[in-house]
């Protein structure tokens, strides 16, 4: 496979809703049915066919570099954008990022949430040319009812509809953030502008997803992965 963009991982944050978890161990590397929420996602991005990775580091981010190291057992090659105590936020996250990533297009993936989406959807994923982002949408969790933004007819926006959650998953240009000052700042702001300005797409994924913010919501993840394979012992 060729033409995969590169993929930025989020795994700076301190995570302090998993506390006391994250107490001694970064997010990313806490585990769901004995892995880490990080090799899932660069199993299935592997799979795919994405072999460059940037992940942002923060928080224990040692732990990270130490367990990962240059990616080659998953068959990657990893560089790692370090980020000062207490990280960036998403937004100066990937802007911090961009010399790693190079000018075009890329992927982002949250490194604190879980999914079997098909990542090999992106990993040629081309932008229309005015757009600055293309995101992943679930249906609402019950801890975020609200949702995030309106998806209609492929198109993304805040208005009156209801809405639905963004996944942690998008493709995104390096235009959305590279004019902002080099320091902490959110994504969303961002995004409202150029959703405001009609050039960011989406799509609605309904497969499985989970946002793992609390230890009880990872225990509950840990349940339905292992229950298959009690199923099958049973049988």
């Amino acid at each position: 496979m060729t033409g995969a963009m590169p993929v930025m991982i989020m795994a700076a944050g301190r995570g302090e809703r998993m506390r006391p978890l994250t107490d001694s161990r970064p997010k990313p590397l806490l585990e769901v049915a004995g892995k880490p929420l990080l090799a899932y996602h660069l199993e299935r991005l592997a799979d795919a066919g994405f072999s460059r990775v940037v992940v942002n580091l923060a928080y224990l981010g040692d732990q990270i570099e130490t367990w990962l190291g240059d990616g080659s057992r998953f068959g990657m090659r990893v560089r790692y954008s370090r980020e000062p105590e207490g990280a960036l936020e998403t937004g100066g996250g990937m802007r911090h990022a961009l010399p790693l990533l190079g000018p075009g297009p890329f992927m982002v993936v949250n490194g604190d949430v879980w999914t079997d989406y098909p990542f090999v959807q992106l990993r040629e994923f081309t932008l229309a040319d005015k757009d600055l982002a293309h995101l992943v949408m679930v249906p609402n969790p019950p801890q975020h009812p609200e949702g995030d933004f309106v998806l209609n007819n492929g198109r993304l926006s805040q208005g009156d509809c209801e809405r639905l959650t963004y996944s942690g998953i998008g493709v995104y240009r390096a235009e959305l953030v590279a004019g902002e000052r080099p320091d902490r700042f959110p994504l969303a702001p961002l995004l409202i502008q150029a959703m405001n300005q009609g050039r960011v797409s989406g799509e609605c994924y309904r497969g499985g997803w989970d946002d793992i913010g609390t230890p009880a919501r990872l225990e509950a993840l840990a349940q339905r992965l292992q229950a298959p394979a009690r199923r099958a012992v049973d049988r």
